[in-house]
């Protein structure tokens, strides 16, 4: 009789605790984000803002080079207030390459502040498409393997990637067919 009640407990607790596992699923938010074309055109656009500051930067960087050298050269004829004029000049220019280069190329500066603002909305969007995508399929808890996550080796069963995506894009769609009807 006590192997009975034993066995008995042993078997309801195992139920019990098949029924309350958790399902969990896996998703690539960078792979999602490189399939929308909207993050791409945004993204592209970014990249022609970058390219344009980096281009400004080596015309600042050009003509910096161009008058320290001069600098270096005329140095030996120069006098009292125009060398000290000279080397104020060339010294504000390099403050200025550094002071501009800090602010959009650094980690706080201008390109960080636009990457961040670019990927926001997109990452809504997603964060709302995997919650719909989990409550659909009773997920209670979804990974993303783009990040931090180490995945080894994963199922292709538990990679919901691609219902993120659809339910993204069929989103995407809706909205051009209703601005097309417009």
């Amino acid at each position: 009789m006590k192997n009975f009640k034993i066995f008995f407990t042993s078997l309801a607790l195992l139920l019990f605790s098949f029924g309350n596992a958790q399902k969990i699923g896996v998703v690539d938010t960078n792979y999602i984000l490189d399939m929308m074309p909207q993050y791409k055109e945004a993204e592209a656009r970014l990249n022609s803002q970058i390219d344009t500051w980096e281009q400004e930067l080596q015309g600042m960087q050009a003509e910096f080079d161009k008058k320290r050298a001069a600098f270096e050269n005329e140095k030996v004829l120069l006098v009292g207030d125009q060398l000290k004029l000279r080397e104020k000049e060339v010294m504000d220019l390099d403050k200025n390459i550094k002071t501009t280069t800090s602010l959009r190329f650094g980690k706080t500066g201008e390109i960080s502040q636009l990457r961040a603002n670019l990927v926001e909305p997109f990452q809504d969007q997603i964060w709302t498409a995997i919650k719909t995508m989990s409550e659909k399929n009773g997920l209670g808890i979804v990974f993303d393997k783009s990040n931090d996550v180490n995945v080894i080796f994963l199922q292709k069963r538990y990679d919901y990637t691609d219902k993120v995506l659809s339910i993204l894009l069929k989103g995407t769609e809706e909205k051009e067919k209703k601005t097309n009807k417009k």
